[in-house]
């Protein structure tokens, strides 16, 4: 039985992650995460949930940045806490003075953001280089592949408190596909909207911080698309045909993912034959999501079923997830033989094919890779009416 609190996992993954700095000769690494750059990295060092900056050093230090101080002393797990405002709200005054004050080598090596655009990158460069002056000689990295990348892969595999946030999730996501298939078939679900807002209303009286993604729930008239669009309306769900519903919820930062098809009566011997297929890949692939195996062998051998089929599935066959909906790896057969799935990791497997006549037809449960196999988290189906 697990006894580690989140500020010891939080400080456990900061001593990891000054270990990848120290082996790659990187002194300091820039996390931000800001309205158009977000960055769930940040809440996995830190316990943070968004909108701050974040500096990790190889020497082990954590200094974060938050726009909510009182936030931040309430949730965060770090050496220091220094509000925002103290740096007139510019995340380049704050990097750079706090630098300044840094024992750093004459030789430093900053490594910021990947998704910085040039001209923010040029704005660093010259408010460092100014901060430290002219005794010091900065090497400011701004790549992909970098140990921004380091901190992804570490959240690809997952520690026994992520898998038991995970784990929760999972739990509230079985008891909500009861509700709405219970909702379903007395009748009291009719519309897309009922089944949306059913899930937003009961995750949170489960205790969830909300739902992972936008809800999507597509009648037989919709159901057509790999993601809805809009999300869900006031449309018939379920109708006679197949209909989609694809839902997560958020359990301390960490979500679930789903997808149920309701397939509703009579249907025609294509759509039987669809939905068939779907469920025939999905019992076949899941012997492919084990330790040590290619994580590109599951998805072409879904690839083989639906072409012998003369079908083709338009989107990969899983991704990772936890505090994103979609987060490394992604389950395709472009992926190199040398990515492999590994303990800790938590994949989706959904298999699904879409025709805008016969409608679209998707199995989604998310799978735990563990030391011997597999453990299939969650119980979606294809539910017949």
């Amino acid at each position: 039985m697990n006894t580690m609190n989140l500020a010891e996992y939080n400080r456990q993954r900061q001593k990891a992650f000054s270990q990848i700095l120290r082996d790659k000769k990187i002194d300091v690494a820039f996390f931000e995460d800001t309205e158009g750059r977000r960055d769930p990295s940040l809440r996995y060092f830190t316990g943070q949930p968004s909108d701050a900056l974040l500096i990790l050093t190889a020497e082990g230090q954590s200094i974060l940045i938050p726009w909510d101080v009182n936030m931040a002393q309430e949730m965060a797990t770090v050496d220091s806490i220094l509000p925002y405002t103290d740096f007139g709200r510019t995340a380049t005054n704050a990097l750079s003075q706090i630098l300044a004050k840094l024992e750093l080598p004459s030789t430093v090596t900053i490594e910021l953001p990947p998704s910085l655009p040039y001209p923010v990158y040029e704005k660093y460069q010259k408010a460092i280089t100014q901060a430290l002056g002219n005794s010091t000689e900065v090497h400011l990295l701004c790549r992909e592949n970098g140990v921004h990348q380091d901190a992804v892969n570490m959240r690809a595999i997952k520690d026994q408190y992520e898998i038991n946030c995970i784990k929760r999730a999972s739990a509230i996501t079985d008891n909500l596909m009861l509700l709405l298939e219970d909702g379903v078939r007395s009748g009291t679900i009719t519309t897309e909207m009922d089944a949306a807002l059913l899930i937003e209303r009961e995750c949170r009286k489960a205790g969830c911080e909300g739902t992972g993604f936008d809800t999507l729930a597509a009648g037989p008239e919709r159901s057509f698309g790999i993601h809805c669009f809009p999300p869900y309306t006031a449309g018939a769900f379920p109708a006679t045909g197949l209909s989609i519903l694809d839902f997560g919820v958020v359990v301390e930062g960490y979500t679930s993912d789903v997808t149920l098809t309701f397939a509703k009566g009579p249907l025609t011997p294509e759509q039987e034959k669809q939905l068939e297929l779907v469920q025939r890949a999905y019992d076949a692939a899941l012997e492919k999501y084990k330790n040590g195996l290619a994580i590109k062998d599951a998805a072409q051998f879904v690839d083989d079923i639906f072409a012998q089929a003369g079908r083709t599935m338009p989107h990969s066959l899983g991704h990772g997830y936890g505090l994103e909906a979609h987060e490394w790896p992604t389950v395709r057969n472009t992926q190199p033989p040398e990515a492999l799935f590994r303990p800790g990791m938590v994949v989706t497997l959904e298999p699904g094919l879409y025709d805008t006549k016969l409608g679209g037809c998707r199995l989604e449960n998310d799978i735990l890779i563990t030391p011997e196999g597999n453990e299939v988290l969650t119980k979606a189906r294809i539910i017949r009416l």
